[in-house]
């Protein structure tokens, strides 16, 4: 079989969360001695592209990317033992959460749920996130980015907590940010490293942002 047809394969099962056939075609690819970065890159990351433009299409929904990545994280388990020094598969890491005084989580498990799909190792610090337990979190799992969700006008403050947190500390992280009542003009005038309207849209921005 090609190079180009396992690739495919590996598409397909994550554009239809098909777990066995996820399982096959990684393990024909280690066979076929593909080198994981291309695994993960042109197989698996780009069907995760394609559920995010479903996604944002509303063709499908949150149960359905949630699917697609937990089959995603089923080869890169199978891939684990190939990656140079445990990571050469993953694109780095992301820490995420809903910011102080928010409780919502539905549009940050999404893009988690991206995140993890396109190759990300991502650690989800779930709803009501003070700017300190973000970067300790960044420095406690060597994180390049932190995204912290606002889905309230009134917790916007906490996305500029979180900037000027990573100033005050001098820290390398990057600080990107979404949700309803956030845009790119507020992440403009906050400072923040990046600005995600969609969870289709955070990969490539954590991707442009990792390099």
């Amino acid at each position: 079989m090609s190079k180009e047809a396992i690739l495919a394969e590996l598409k397909t099962a994550i554009e239809s969360w098909d777990i066995k056939l996820v399982q096959d075609a990684t393990k024909k690819a280690i066979d076929e001695k593909i080198p994981v970065k291309e695994i993960v890159e042109f197989g698996l990351g780009a069907g995760m592209d394609t559920i995010g433009v479903r996604f944002d299409k509303a063709e499908i929904y949150l149960p359905q990317v949630v699917a697609a990545s937990k089959t995603m994280e089923v080869a890169l388990k199978i891939l684990e033992p190939h990656m140079a020094s445990g990571s050469d598969g993953l694109r780095g890491t992301v820490v995420m959460g809903t910011v102080e005084g928010d409780i919502h989580e539905i549009g940050k498990n999404v893009c988690c749920a991206m995140l993890r799909g396109a190759g990300f190792n991502v650690i989800d610090l779930g709803p009501d996130v003070v700017a300190q337990d973000f970067l300790d979190a960044a420095e406690d799992n060597e994180a390049q980015v932190i995204g912290g969700s606002a889905l309230m006008t009134t917790t916007l403050e906490g996305q500029r907590d979180i900037v000027i947190a990573i100033k005050e500390a001098e820290a390398p992280y990057k600080a990107i940010f979404g949700g309803a009542p956030c845009s790119k003009q507020w992440c403009d005038e906050i400072g923040a490293d990046g600005y995600s309207k969609t969870a289709g849209e955070i990969v490539d921005l954590v991707k442009t942002l990792i390099g």
